[in-house]
């Protein structure tokens, strides 16, 4: 599987955001993770449509939107249409319509992600993961970044690449939350392929962060 670096934008700078969206553009950086939270299915409020119509402007970089929001299906059209590449969305919050939502992200035309929480266990959405193109395991409780890494993950993204393996299948495994260069490389040795990183991204100097997030990744 291929390696992505993915920067989210909720630890960007926002008065300087179209500079930094640039520099990540000149790394090795390939995806711009975009939170979309609504204050329901998480406490915080973040990025909404015209956020990312604007954004869409100014980069090429593949549109990585998470929904952290209640009734997926009701914004998966419009999302697609100004720009995502590719659209996750919670099993929680789906529910019995899971399916349904998968089939409306891959009909708007984007690839297809299912996140779940880590109270969520793999098996929950097994039954899935041959209609999926990726599956994220949330290593925090989203929400809110800057929380540490929860230990326990390692053992569920071992069990989810087993599961995708076993299945024959070429579904990637994202991970976000708490990933910094002193834990990326144990992660990816578990399993994971897609790493989301916010500050060990945005604090301090974009390109040397990117660069030693890639070191570790042996990109």
């Amino acid at each position: 599987m291929k390696t992505v670096i993915c920067p989210s934008m909720l630890s960007a700078d926002f008065n300087i955001l179209g500079e930094q969206l640039k520099e990540i553009d000149a790394t090795k950086a390939e995806y711009l993770h975009i939170d979309v939270m609504d204050g329901t299915f998480v406490p915080s409020i973040s990025f909404g449509m015209p956020v990312i119509k604007s954004i869409r402007a100014t980069t090429d970089i593949f549109f990585d939107v998470h929904f952290m929001i209640v009734n997926p299906e009701k914004y998966v059209d419009e999302t697609a249409k100004i720009g995502a590449d590719g659209i996750t969305f919670h099993y929680e919050a789906a529910g019995e319509k899971t399916e349904a939502v998968i089939e409306q992200i891959r009909k708007a035309g984007c690839k297809v992600g299912l996140s779940i929480k880590p109270a969520t266990p793999v098996s929950a959405i097994e039954k899935f993961l041959d209609k999926i193109d990726m599956l994220l395991i949330m290593t925090v409780e989203p929400g809110f970044g800057g929380q540490p890494f929860i230990p326990e993950s390692y053992d569920k993204i071992r069990e989810a690449r087993k599961l995708i393996e076993d299945k024959g299948l070429s579904v990637d495994i994202q991970v976000d939350g708490g990933i910094y260069k002193e834990n990326i490389a144990s992660v990816k040795e578990a399993g994971a392929n897609i790493f989301v990183a916010g500050s060990a991204v945005f604090k301090g100097s974009i390109t040397e962060n990117v660069e030693a997030l890639a070191k570790e990744l042996g990109m």
